[in-house]
């Protein structure tokens, strides 16, 4: 187990090597889902029936390649819906991590019976989840928003229940829990309540992102930087100092113009139990579909895949992205402010006219 020690930043490899290296997979291993939450990033994908998945021999050949791989998450859907999955996909492939000393993460609603998660969960670095709400009526309004059929109050009430109920139980095992956040209109206003709770839940870390305009949010509204700024130091002022705080694909730089965004960043490099975690889709990481073999940069990004695992090896597809125009717009990198560029959905959302090569850090964070 790992504390303050985020494998899954890209700044040390970049800052290491001179260049961006693949050290991160993250596989889908699952199309199903019991939630049809409406800030999904992939709820337009989501199936009610499952298909096969590639053969688990192709995966971890592909995994096998890549020398310098340090981490692989899982996600859906909800990965452990289905107990096919888990017994022939998920054990597996954490299995193969643990013995080739590489950190993993995996991504649950956590609404499941805790007996589901009990038989491998200790394998895992990493249980990563998702936590918007105040009450249940928040849960019930936010997770069923695009299901199918009408789903009752007290349905979501036994989930909720089952969800912090999990997760103070893991916690409580010694299991590495890390509640995420997203920043919407809604969520914004209430990050004091919906820290408190995660740390009653047990939870050794809060995440905290933008809310990504892709798939079911892309009709959702974006709050201001203004409004995230704010947020962002109200929760530095309530925190728990004893939970680590992990702001991930921040929409604040440090070339940028305003001396608030500016000071922010500093704040954050200086606070303690708090850190910035770089964008590693693209700068570290790729995607793989289990089921179609298709690699893209993100799983909830619009550009088309770059290659599949059926004929191409994984650090190919890599070099690949690294020559992409995309890639060449937004791989920027300074050292000395431990930056290394926008999310490319943040970029768009909130500086669609910067050219972020030429700008210059205007701060340093020291080493």
């Amino acid at each position: 187990m790992f504390t303050m020690h985020d494998p899954w930043n890209t700044f040390e490899t970049r800052f290491q090597n001179g260049r961006y290296e693949l050290t991160s997979i993250e596989f889908t291993v699952t199309n199903l889902c019991n939630l049809r939450c409406e800030h999904c990033a992939v709820g337009e994908e989501l199936l009610e029936k499952e298909g096969a998945t590639l053969p688990l021999d192709l995966l971890l050949r592909r995994l096998d390649e890549i020398e310098s791989l340090q981490t692989i998450s899982l996600t859906g859907g909800e990965p452990i819906l289905h107990p096919k999955v888990v017994r022939e996909t998920i054990i597996p492939l954490l299995r193969y991590a643990k013995e080739r000393g590489i950190h993993t993460q995996l991504n649950s609603n956590l609404t499941l019976p805790l007996s589901r998660y009990e038989d491998w969960i200790e394998d895992l670095d990493v249980l990563h989840i998702s936590y918007n709400y105040r009450d249940v009526k928040d849960f019930h309004r936010i997770t069923y928003k695009r299901f199918d059929r009408e789903v009752s109050l007290s349905v979501a009430e036994k989930r909720f229940e089952q969800m912090k109920e999990n997760a103070k139980a893991l916690t409580k095992q010694g299991v590495f829990v890390s509640a995420e956040s997203l920043l919407s209109p809604f969520t914004h206003q209430h990050i004091e309540k919906i820290h408190q709770d995660i740390v009653e839940m047990g939870c050794q870390r809060h995440e905290v992102h933008p809310l990504y305009p892709s798939d079911f949010a892309k009709g959702l509204d974006l709050i201001t930087l203004d409004q995230y700024r704010d947020t962002v130091t109200r929760l530095l002022e309530i925190r728990d100092p004893n939970v680590w705080i992990l702001f991930g694909t921040l929409p604040f730089f440090p070339c940028s113009d305003e001396t608030t965004d500016r000071d922010l960043w500093l704040r954050l490099a200086q606070e303690p139990n708090v850190t910035v975690r770089p964008d590693p889709d693209g700068r570290n990481r790729l995607n793989v579909n289990a089921f179609t073999g298709d690699v893209i940069v993100t799983d909830f990004g619009d550009i088309p895949a770059l290659g599949n695992i059926r004929q191409d090896r994984l650090t190919d597809v890599f070099e690949r992205w690294l020559t992409h125009p995309v890639a060449k717009q937004y791989h920027c990198f300074c050292p000395a402010a431990h930056c290394t560029g926008p999310n490319i959905l943040v970029a768009n959302a909130y500086y669609p006219d910067w050219d972020f090569h030429t700008r210059t850090a205007k701060v340093a964070v020291g080493n």
